[in-house]
């Protein structure tokens, strides 16, 4: 079992860059999937990016691919989410969560994961 906390949230003006960390307690982060969800007011909590165990295999939500990169360090037990070319429409409270399936179309699922993190606010100003 691994429990997630989130950090590195923060105010950025449209164009910049953040850089997410979720660090998660527990010996058995190394067999986890590990995704990251957000959420905005008003609207359901919506999929962003997914690793697999190792990292060797990654998945992406059409509107960050290609801006947002997911990565991870096992024996940090930690991911991350680095943020480039961010858009005012990326303002919300970002997730960490762990899952233990696999597989690009069940790590796309809110309730495919067991653990989630607190959460950690990003805002994106125009």
């Amino acid at each position: 079992q691994v429990q997630p906390v989130e950090s590195g949230g923060g105010l950025v003006q449209a164009g910049g860059s953040l850089r997410l960390s979720c660090a998660a307690s527990g010996r058995t982060f190394s067999t986890y999937s590990m995704g990251w969800f957000r959420q905005a007011p008003g609207k359901e909590r919506e999929f962003v990016a997914a690793s697999s165990w190792n990292g060797g295999s990654t998945v992406y939500a059409d509107s960050v691919k290609g801006r947002f990169t997911t990565t991870r360090d096992n024996p940090k037990n930690t991911a991350y989410l680095e943020m480039n070319s961010l858009k005012p429409e990326d303002t919300a409270v970002y997730y960490c969560a762990a899952s233990r399936y696999s597989g690009s179309a069940f790590l796309q699922k809110v309730k495919k994961y067991e653990e989630w993190g607190q959460g950690t606010q990003v805002t994106v100003s125009s």
